[in-house]
């Protein structure tokens, strides 16, 4: 079953040109672990953007600000080598050297109703991503046939939701994607959550 996976993860890094992707529950998820594995602590964040990314960085207890700057399609999570991707779809646009987190909610244009991904190009990261995302697993082997070696979160991506993207890939290849910016979202300072 596992094979599912590890078939929707090429198509997905394939598509992208990167040399792997980790799937994920969901975006949010897959930024918090990205956010984990490199251990940034000070970082800044778009105005306006999903209010999940902001929570992340309450959630994590990180020193973080806010910045001003307008984006199209994606943005870089201020003072990281983290992409917030989850709007965008463009073949071969894998960015080398960053950790690209990609978003397959319902709104997106691969919409699988939940689900995320990460990209590298780096095996040992690929490697410690998809330990973090799976309990601390890693490979198809049942967990207590496994020696854990490391804390991991319960963020991976369903099987069925795998399949469902796989079914889906090829359309979603062949369709014009919406182009998303800064102007998809509201002024999050505005928040009474976020006004310390």
């Amino acid at each position: 079953m596992f094979e599912i996976i590890t078939q929707f993860e090429d198509r997905i890094a394939q598509f992208y040109g990167s040399s792997y992707a980790v799937s994920t529950d969901c975006c949010i998820h897959a930024i918090e672990l990205c956010l984990r594995h490199r251990e940034y602590n000070n970082v800044d964040c778009p105005t306006h953007t999903y209010i999940g990314i902001p929570m992340t960085f309450e959630k994590l207890g990180l020193q973080w600000s806010w910045n001003n700057q307008p984006w199209q399609d994606y943005y870089r999570i201020g003072n990281t080598d983290i992409i917030d991707a989850a709007v965008y779809w463009k073949q071969d646009s894998y960015m080398p050297g960053t950790l690209m987190c990609l978003s397959f909610q319902f709104q997106k244009h691969l919409n699988l109703t939940r689900g995320g991904a990460i990209l590298t190009n780096d095996y040992n990261e690929y490697v410690a991503l998809k330990k973090l995302s799976f309990d601390g697993r890693y490979g198809s082997a049942p967990w207590k046939d496994q020696d854990i070696t490391s804390i991991g979160y319960h963020y991976y991506m369903p099987i069925e939701t795998a399949k469902l993207g796989l079914e889906k890939i090829d359309a979603a290849i062949a369709a014009n994607p919406k182009q998303w910016s800064w102007q998809n979202y509201p002024y999050l300072p505005d928040f009474t959550v976020f006004q310390k």
